[in-house]
Order: structure tokens, then sequence, then C-alpha cells
């Protein structure tokens, strides 16, 4: 017992020593040592993980040639930026249409549809070759505006399919391939034939510019321009679509296309409409020095009014949504706008992969296009451009999007109100093609969803290219949220 008592002493001297030689913190970390207390319970619950940052790579700015608007929208309309097609002739015995003449354009373009223009080939013969128009100019609620994307056009049919009924008859017309409408028409024919089976889309509205732009490619010597009969690369069948962007859009963008690869000089990209019937370099020179005026129309467009009515209330309450969350990738509007030009990457926007993969994947299609286009007239001549693939998208001002359904850069969503919800978004829809079939609630096209693809008309998310996974951002909001950040989109 004496034994005990002197430890327990002894044990009591020491904690006293203990107890003035430490700070107060340990003083009373060494109490609660000694009497036993508890220490605090250690959470068991998982720490949150914290929203992952969206990953963007500035765009960086070029600075573009200037041009002349008035001279730019002539030229678009009425200019001889094509340099074969159908003879004028022959082009109205087959046209059954009776053109409005929307353009106000005089001479022989009166007579013709406004997605054509009547133009001289280089022997004289007179031709009529589709412009630019015929994906940039579209429709909506009755109103045909320039600059916006076409919604409607059909490339689900080879465009090549009725080439030997055409053949036959200008054959007929002329006296054979030995006339001069013959050779005027010639390259036209060649070019036709060449990208009329390999553009085909699944569904109506999808527009495969991609696709056409690597089949011409592959035809021309890349320091020439020349046409050549035997591809000089094989390209691919499959067709990865898009939806046409709105022209007003570009003089906000330091990169031009969805996945931003269009850098420097923007006027030598323009060239790319002309690759169909070109002659040569030497003639795609005398086009560049058109597209600065062409360059200098389209930066004039301004996006269109919404034309339903806006509850302003409630739009007030979206803007202040929108720039606390939007706002960082898609800019701000109204006075002092800003548009930070950013390159979204595929993890963060999520939104279907394969435009970008194509031309960020070494393919021989995909080396011998980016070659085609940094190493040729095209990246080597004066005022030169850039293809560059960095992967991921670009996220684009937002001016007039109501007008530009479908949404993403495939056309895979029908309406804004999906675009904020992703768990809302069909995964087949179908719509009428009704330039007024519109929802005004949705912002959008009216639309049906279907079990399976019915026909050309159906789109179907689970083919390749045609995704509409991705972009969840808006699926933070509550309903109400989202119904105040769309009310605010109509107003852009």
């Amino acid at each position: 017992m004496p034994f005990v008592l002197e430890k327990n002493i002894l044990l009591y001297v020491l904690f006293l020593v203990l107890l003035c030689s430490c700070s107060k913190n340990d003083r009373e970390d060494l109490v609660d040592i000694v009497v036993d207390k508890d220490p605090p319970e250690q959470s068991t619950e998982e720490p949150e993980e914290e929203e992952p940052l969206i990953q963007t790579t500035p765009l960086p700015n070029n600075p573009q040639r200037s041009g002349d608007a008035a001279m730019g929208y002539e030229y678009l309309i009425a200019g001889e930026y094509m340099s074969s097609g159908i003879p004028y002739d022959a082009f109205l015995l087959g046209t059954n249409e009776n053109p409005d003449n929307r353009l106000n354009r005089s001479g022989d373009n009166a007579n013709i549809p406004y997605d054509y223009t009547a133009v001289t080939a280089p022997n004289g013969v007179r031709v009529v070759a589709p412009n630019c128009m015929a994906c940039h100019a579209s429709t909506i609620n009755n109103e045909f505006i320039i600059g916006l994307g076409s919604h409607d056009a059909d490339f689900t049919v080879n465009r090549a399919a009725n080439l030997s009924l055409i053949n036959s008859g200008i054959r007929a017309m002329y006296g054979g391939e030995g006339s001069a409408e013959w050779e005027a028409y010639d390259q036209f024919r060649k070019g036709l034939e060449a990208i009329g089976p390999k553009t085909m889309t699944q569904t109506r509205g999808s527009n495969p510019a991609d696709k056409i732009t690597q089949v011409l490619l592959a035809h021309r010597d890349k320091n020439s321009l020349e046409w050549q009969d035997t591809p000089l690369v094989t390209v691919p069948d499959e067709v990865i679509p898009t939806d046409v962007p709105a022209w007003w859009l570009l003089k906000k963008k330091n990169a031009m296309f969805y996945h931003a690869i269009g850098r420097l000089d923007f006027c030598k990209l323009f060239i790319g409409s002309s690759l169909l019937t070109l002659g040569n370099a030497s003639v795609a020179a005398e086009i560049d020095a058109n597209m600065v005026d062409v360059l200098a129309y389209i930066k004039s467009l301004e996006a269109p009014d919404y034309p339903f009515s806006i509850d302003n209330d409630l739009a007030a309450q979206g803007k202040r949504l929108f720039e606390n969350t939007c706002a960082t990738c898609h800019g701000t509007y109204g006075e002092n706008s800003t548009y930070p030009n950013l390159l979204v990457s595929l993890e963060s926007v999520g939104t279907d992969p394969e435009l970008s993969n194509h031309y960020t994947t070494s393919s021989a299609v995909n080396d011998y296009f980016m070659d085609w286009f940094n190493t040729g007239w095209f990246g080597s001549s004066e005022n030169s451009l850039s293809i560059k693939a960095e992967g991921g998208y670009v996220a684009p001002p937002l001016d007039g999007i109501w007008a530009t359904a479908p949404y993403f850069h495939n056309g895979s969503v029908p309406t804004i109100a999906d675009v904020l919800n992703s768990k809302g978004r069909p995964l087949r829809w179908s719509r009428s093609f009704d330039n007024t079939d519109y929802d005004q609630s949705k912002v959008g096209w009216n639309y049906t969803a279907q079990e399976t693809k019915v026909d050309k008309n159906t789109y179907d998310t689970n083919l390749m290219g045609h995704g509409n996974s991705g972009h969840t951002f808006g699926d933070g909001f509550t309903e109400n949220e989202r119904t105040a950040v769309l009310e605010y989109l109509k107003t852009l």
C-alpha cells in the first residue's frame, strides 16, 4: 500500500512539472489525456468531392483583313467564285420552281433560286452553280434570314444520283461532249460525282460540310490546286454531322468552326466554298482578293430579334443567373458585352467527341488534310491560314440563339430547354421541317419523341457522331431557374 501511494504521489509530481512547462493549449491536451477524457469523434462521412473546374484554353486573337461590306454582299449573291456549272439554258429547263427573287437580283440571276448564281465559265459560257446561300441562309417563322444556317437541307440523298440524266440532257442540247457547254459543265460534274456518294447524312437537316471539304481536298494538288481525277488519299465513308452555325457570330470569334481548327486568316478559309469548281491557284488568288469584302459583310450582320413576347421580369432574373454561371464560357451581352473565346476540353463539356477526335487522331486522311492546308497554297501563300486541332469544342457566343435550333455542334438537341436539362433530351426525335413549327416555351423546334428511327426526318442520337450527351451544366438549376434563364436567352 505505501508503495502504491508513493507511486501515485510521484506520478502527480511529474504531472505538475509537465503542466507548468507546457503552453496553455498543450496543458489542456495533457489534462484530457490524464483524466482519460474521450477525444472528439472523427467524422466517418466521406468529404464531398469538389465540382471539377472547367478546363479551357483561350484562343489567341489574329487580326483579320478589312474590306467593304456592301461589295461583299454583292459578291456573295452574284460574284464569280464558282467557275463551272450547268449551262444556263439547260438549268432553266430543269427548274420547275418559280423563284421569288428574294435577293432582288438582276439579269440572269433574277430568274433562278437564291441559292444558285449565274456565272461565266472561263470559256465564256454562262452556267449556274450553287452559292454560299445554299448553307448559310434559311427561313424561320416565315422570315428569310441571310447568315442563318440552313436547318432543313436534305443531304440524305446522293446529290450525284441524277447526274446521268443531266449528262444526257446536256449532250443532247449542245451536240455532245465536244461542245463549249460541256466543257463549262465538266468540272462541276466531276466535283459532284466525287462528293455525292461520300457525303450522305443519316438525317435531314444535318450538314456534311467537313466531309465535303475532305473529299474535294483529296482530288486537288495542295500547291497548284488543280483537280486530280484519281483521289490522292482514300476518304472513309462515315459522315460526322454538323449543324451550320450562324454567320453573325463570326465577328466575335478568334477561330473558325466548332472545333476551332480554323486559325489565322478567315478569308482564305472562305475559299473552301470554291473547291468544287476551282480552276487553279491563280483563280484562288483572285477569289481571295474579294473575300475580304465578304468577311466585312459577314461581320456587319446582327442577330435577329426574338419575334414573340418576352416576360421581361423573368428575363431579368435569368440574366442574373446566366451571368453568375454561364457567362464564364459564353460571355456577357448588352452594353459592354464580353466574349472570352474559350476552347473547352472534351472532358469538361462531355458532348459527342467524334468531330473533335477526327482531327486530333492520326490517320491517312487526317494527316493528308493537315498537310494539305498547312504546307500547300493555303498555308504558305500571302495571308496564310493555319489548321490546328487541340481537341474540344468552342463555347460559342449565344447571340440570336433562339433562331439556331437544333443545338450542339451536331444538331442533336431540338430545344434550349433540353440543353438546360439533360435528363429531358429525347434519344430519337422527329420534326415537321415547317419553319413555323416553333416551340416558344422550350425555345426550339416542336418535335415528337420516337421509339425507333422512323425515316430520314428522325434524329437518332445512338448513331456515331450523333450523341446528345454532355453540357450538363444546366442540370444544377431548379426548374424555376431554368425557366428564367430560358427567358433571358430569348433576349440575346
